[in-house]
């Protein structure tokens, strides 16, 4: 397939990654990737960057080396009622907002508890994507979440990082499945995301691409391969 855009990178800024912004566009270039996404990880994740950081975002050309790039950031769910750690100032500022689970961030709740939270970030006006809603730390109602993301028009991430063998996260593959045929049934549309925390991961999909053949995800629901579209919808 030709993919348009890695929507889940991060650079030095996020503390546990490993290139720069201009290293990593430079990297996208020469794979022949026509657009990127830089979401650092937000100020409650240990060892990130602050809230000044996101705040100066205006400065960076959002075209380099042939590239477009999209400047935003993957906010953390802080409890089960969906609260993030940015505020809603800087988040209108973002040209791509994820929000996730992370272990350093929120405790796992119940499948209850943390279905909850989804549903509530979900129906956040400044948040575009639910990142890699696969661990099994968190169990969900995956038929809740995708209904949430129907109703509300936003993006369910199938995250390449979780499916690696060595992967940090546990259940991926068999949550992903049956979140795929969710989508499928509903027809919610999913991004693709590397979560690249170096340069040569970049649209790196291989794993998710195996779970797309099994189930015959329909191309038209994969928002990698409209870049038009997927910015349309941001």
């Amino acid at each position: 397939m030709k993919y348009l855009i890695d929507t889940h990178t991060h650079t030095i800024a996020s503390g546990h990654a490993y290139n720069t912004i201009d290293e990593m566009t430079r990297k996208a270039a020469q794979i022949g990737l026509p657009a990127i996404a830089f979401t650092e990880h937000t100020p409650k994740m240990p060892g990130s960057c602050g809230k000044l950081y996101f705040s100066n975002f205006k400065v960076l050309p959002r075209e380099k080396f042939g590239v477009r790039r999209l400047f935003g950031c993957e906010a953390n769910i802080m409890d089960y009622d969906g609260t993030l750690d940015m505020p809603d100032t800087l988040l209108e500022k973002m040209d791509i907002v994820i929000a996730s689970f992370h272990i350093p961030c929120i405790c796992p709740g119940t499948k209850e508890q943390n279905t909850q939270a989804l549903v509530q970030v979900l129906e956040n006006p400044l948040v575009d994507i639910i990142g890699h809603p696969d661990d099994s730390r968190y169990p969900v109602d995956f038929e809740t979440v995708v209904r949430a993301a129907k109703q509300n028009n936003k993006f369910l991430e199938l995250n390449n990082t979780s499916l690696k063998p060595d992967g940090p996260r546990s259940g991926a593959r068999e949550n992903d499945l049956c979140m795929l045929k969710l989508c499928m049934e509903h027809g919610v549309m999913i991004t693709l995301g590397s979560d690249a925390h170096v340069e040569e991961d970049i649209c790196n999909f291989s794993y998710a691409e195996e779970l797309l053949k099994e189930v015959h995800f329909p191309d038209q629901l994969i928002a990698n391969l409209d870049l038009d579209r997927f910015t349309a919808l941001l």
